[in-house]
């Protein structure tokens, strides 16, 4: 499908390097800080190894339910002013963070940082759909996801080198200068992508009728709730990978690369979806990974029970590579299959879909992180039952849409009417 004629007067390329840019403001917020939750955690006088975890928890919190607001104003005037208005409150929660005297002050600071945050994180999906939809979308946030998945590789060796420089109140100061960065160049570069034909006054009606459109799409709720369900168990992972490498194998300052190399697996993983989704589509690729992923942590399960939670490195490593490799197949997918069927409402589409994921990511992986327990059991427990959900899910989306497509479409057009009546 061809770009909408409302077009940017950057390339493509350079579309896609900014988007990734934005989007990439939530990686930073999150992995960066890993090396420095113990250092906040010793100055802010908190006690329970888990407790730091909510360091990054916190800030998904804001993150979910930051895209309730975003979506349905990007709808009403546009793209570009909420993402403005997110990064002035991202910079607030920085500021907050920087300044922090306690831990509660501290998590004040991650949840402004996240609904600041959250601006970005839908209206880019906003952005991308205005202008593409179908396997071309998915080859976009492919590549977009690529350079969002990337990041990680060098957050914690970021955040470490900061660290080590300044003290860990300094990495809120890099994010700050990345906001104000990514400010300039949206403004002076990314054209307003969303047609005046498809605004319309945010109401309460409007509201429903969004809700209403959007769950009476069985595959975008489908794919939302497997969305939400992974990012749960790969924040669990984030809350608890530094007391994984540090606390149980004591790999020290080595920290950061053995987290690069599962962050290179993943965006290995979106590059190669990117090439592979166009020949085989995006429910094969999201489908056959989630088997894999599944399989997978099965076995390593029963490794774990006979290791007694703690398998070699080596062995962990074996498994975490193809794993994540398979999560990084899925995350570009189920983005862009949950917002496909959802073109007419984009915007608020995006803010329901974040809302929901998001939130289910928050509660999950809070819920594993805080299970550690000094052994892998937890993490690897929660791959299991997660991704065997996620499978569920999935056959009965899939089966579902194939043997209801038309109720699935009566039901979408009725809705569309009303959408259409409360615009007019």
């Amino acid at each position: 499908m061809k770009p909408h004629n409302n077009k940017n007067t950057n390339s493509l390329g350079e579309f896609i390097a900014l988007m990734a840019m934005t989007m990439s403001l939530v990686a930073l917020s999150t992995d960066s800080m890993l090396p420095a939750l113990d250092h906040i955690s010793i100055s802010l006088g908190v006690s329970g190894s888990n407790a730091s975890q909510l360091v990054i928890s916190f800030f998904f919190l804001g993150l979910a339910f930051g895209q309730i607001f975003y979506g349905p104003i990007s709808d009403s005037v546009g793209r570009k002013p909420p993402l403005y208005a997110g990064y002035i409150i991202f910079i607030s929660g920085c500021l907050l963070s920087f300044f922090a005297q306690t831990f509660s002050m501290m998590l004040a600071g991650r949840v402004l940082q996240g609904l600041g945050a959250a601006a970005p994180r839908t209206v880019t999906l906003s952005l991308v759909r205005d202008q593409y939809s179908g396997k071309v979308m998915a080859r976009i946030m492919s590549f977009v996801m690529t350079v969002f998945i990337l990041v990680p590789a060098v957050a914690p060796t970021m955040g470490q080198g900061i660290l080590a420089i300044s003290g860990w109140r300094s990495i809120f100061i890099a994010l700050l200068s990345l906001a104000a960065i990514n400010i300039l160049w949206l403004g002076g570069r990314q054209k307003e992508t969303l047609r005046e034909e498809y605004r319309g006054e945010i109401t309460g009606r409007w509201i429903g009728q969004a809700l209403k459109f959007y769950f009476s799409c069985k595959s975008a709720v489908g794919y939302t709730m497997i969305a939400g369900i992974l990012g749960g168990v790969f924040l669990g992972y984030l809350n608890t990978s530094r007391q994984i490498y540090q606390d149980i194998y004591g790999l020290g300052k080595l920290f950061p690369v053995f987290f690069a190399i599962t962050a290179l697996s993943i965006g290995g993983a979106s590059l190669s979806n990117a090439r592979m989704v166009m020949r085989f589509g995006m429910r094969s690729m999201a489908l056959r990974a989630m088997q894999v992923m599944s399989l997978l942590s099965i076995l390593m399960f029963v490794a774990s029970i006979v290791t007694g939670g703690r398998p070699p490195l080596w062995l962990l490593m074996v498994y975490f590579i193809p794993t994540f490799f398979c999560i990084g197949i899925q995350f570009g997918n189920l983005n862009a299959l949950a917002m496909d069927p959802l073109g007419k409402i984009a915007g608020t589409g995006a803010a329901i879909v974040g809302f929901i994921s998001t939130l289910v990511q928050f509660i999950l992986g809070t819920i594993i992180g805080q299970l550690f327990n000094d052994t892998l059991m937890p993490l690897i427990g929660g791959f299991v039952a997660m991704s065997l959900v996620s499978l569920a899910i999935m056959f009965y989306t899939k089966k579902y849409t194939e043997e209801n497509p038309d109720e699935e479409c009566n039901i979408q057009e009725k809705v569309l009417e009303g959408i259409s009546q409360t615009l007019e």
